[in-house]
């Protein structure tokens, strides 16, 4: 028997619950594991208030990701004691996800868990950690150097926003990070921000028109944009 976080529906209203159920009750799959953490993530939050129509499958325990042991494989990729992750592969929407004690998953969707990081660090990183990363090396593909001008964070305050701001200024970009809360501005300054740019300011009809001559593929008059709030 095992805990887990378990939504239904009920005359079409979600209903959250911490249940207790048995092994016998995984979806199928080839690898069985014991979840050491997970991160609650927004999307996880939709999806237990029943907003945003997040989960495709009921019953569905949510947790867009997580961090375990293999306990059990029948795929020959993975043996009982290597310690995984995974993000993505529909946890939480149509495969069950993290908030839970036990998991089976296919074995394509794991990945081993490098030896610099424990359980705890690598979900502390989590899936808001591992889009900022995506986006910075993104902008770096495309040539973006800490030279080239400001880099615009939108959503700055939130996690993938945060984690953003933080890696950027600490590979020497300077960093503008744009966010509703103002009362956050000394949090992001500490995460690397050089300044602060309320979003209001952004987001009223014809300001970016009124500060530049044009606005073509994320690029703001010498400020690239990264865009975390889509």
């Amino acid at each position: 028997m095992f805990n887990a976080i378990l939504l239904s529906q009920d005359d079409k209203r979600t209903r959250a619950e911490l249940a207790r159920l048995g092994e016998a009750q995984l979806p199928v799959g080839n690898v069985k594991l014991r979840i050491e953490y997970s991160t609650l993530n927004y999307k996880d939050a939709l999806a237990m208030t029943g907003r945003g129509l997040v989960v495709k499958s009921w019953p569905m325990v949510p947790g867009i990701d997580l961090a375990g042991v293999v306990e059990r494989s029948a795929h020959p990729v993975w043996q009982p004691g290597q310690r995984v992750v995974v993000t993505g592969w529909g946890l939480g929407e149509t495969r069950w996800g993290g908030l839970a004690q036990k998991a089976r998953l296919d074995a394509e969707c794991l990945l081993p868990l490098p030896s610099a990081y424990t359980p705890r660090q690598a979900m502390a990183i989590g899936t808001a950690g591992f889009t900022a990363a995506l986006c910075a090396m993104a902008l770096q593909r495309h040539g973006l150097r800490p030279d080239s001008g400001e880099v615009l964070v939108t959503g700055a305050a939130g996690g993938v926003g945060s984690i953003a701001v933080a890696l950027l200024a600490g590979l020497g970009y300077t960093v503008v990070a744009s966010t509703g809360r103002s009362h956050e501005a000394g949090y992001l300054r500490a995460l690397g921000a050089a300044r602060i740019v309320d979003r209001a300011e952004l987001s009223a009809p014809g300001k970016a028109i009124d500060h530049a001559s044009h606005i073509l593929d994320g690029q703001v008059r010498g400020r690239t944009v990264v865009d975390v709030d889509r």
